[in-house]
């Protein structure tokens, strides 16, 4: 067992060329083609050019991933497989397996790094990603992933990466502290280390001093005009010590109708929403609304 999960960490981390040998047999990479293939798109439909709004081109990258399976807990692989969470942090990348966090993070750096050129390469994407998924945009240990989604979007905010627009949509201030992390020590085998757990102890109680605001779940169909495709979306939870359940990304179909573009544990694929924006909030259970952060 500790034998394949070590394999599957190794194949999501390290990065391949983009074809490799088996028994004398060439063999595609499919993680490379996709972003080969997802990247050209985006050039030939003009989406590459920074004139374009950053959110569409990453749609645009989400609407090819459909279909991809949605794969929980690809970013602990690596200490089911025997790593350390004292010890730098493996950069996991796929694009043939998605949780509702990695699909968001994945589209945006294909598209980011589709803009800095023709033909991206596996590194570039892999810068894409560190970027936003470390605090400070600097991968060390475990406590150095912005593990709390809310975090995610606020220290993107502060490195210009994205726009925290709740605020100006109207969000209620939520300044409940983060405590989920700590409070379940169980669920998170990187805890059992007792430096681990006290550090992302320190980080829930620096927190505190920046609640988040939540545009409320009665009121999302009130500013649904203002929200643009490729906004980045997290459902704000009612559980205690919890910021959001889930991420996404917003959709608007051809007849500008406002949907999800997610990777969602039930249905198991990456899929756009049959429900609109306000109707599939209101299907979650204790959401109390969305977080709305916009690309830059």
């Amino acid at each position: 067992m500790l034998g394949e999960l070590a394999a599957m960490a190794a194949a999501l981390t390290i990065p391949a060329s983009v074809s490799h040998a088996l028994g004398g047999r060439l063999f595609a990479d499919p993680d490379h083609e996709r972003l080969a293939a997802w990247a050209k798109t985006l050039r030939t439909e003009n989406l590459s050019s920074a004139k374009v709004p950053l959110g569409r081109a990453s749609v645009r990258v989400g609407e090819q991933a459909q279909g991809t399976p949605y794969v929980a807990s690809t970013l602990e692989a690596y200490l089911q497989a025997g790593g350390k969470p004292t010890s730098t942090e493996p950069l996991t990348l796929s694009l043939t397996r998605f949780d509702c966090v990695t699909l968001v993070e994945s589209c945006l750096a294909v598209a980011r790094a589709a803009r800095a050129t023709d033909a991206p390469s596996w590194e570039d994407f892999g810068r894409e990603v560190e970027r936003m998924r470390y605090r400070g945009g600097r991968r060390g240990d475990y406590t150095s992933r912005n593990h709390y989604f809310s975090e995610w979007i606020s220290d993107g905010e502060r490195r210009g990466l994205v726009r925290n627009l709740g605020a100006e949509l109207g969000g209620i201030e939520d300044a409940r502290p983060l405590r989920f992390m700590t409070e379940h020590r169980a669920s998170y085998p990187a805890l059992a280390d007792d430096a681990v757990y006290r550090a992302i102890g320190e980080i829930e109680r620096k927190l505190d001093a920046h609640p988040r605001r939540v545009v409320p779940a009665a009121h999302i169909a009130d500013v649904a005009d203002r929200i643009q495709t490729g906004d980045v979306l997290a459902f704000a939870t009612s559980i205690p010590g919890l910021d959001v359940s889930h991420s996404a990304m917003a959709y608007r179909d051809g007849d500008g109708v406002l949907r999800v573009l997610h990777a969602p544990l039930s249905g198991g694929v990456v899929e756009v929403t049959k429900t609109t924006l306000p109707e599939y909030v209101g299907r979650i259970k204790r959401a109390t609304g969305i977080l709305v952060a916009r690309p830059v």
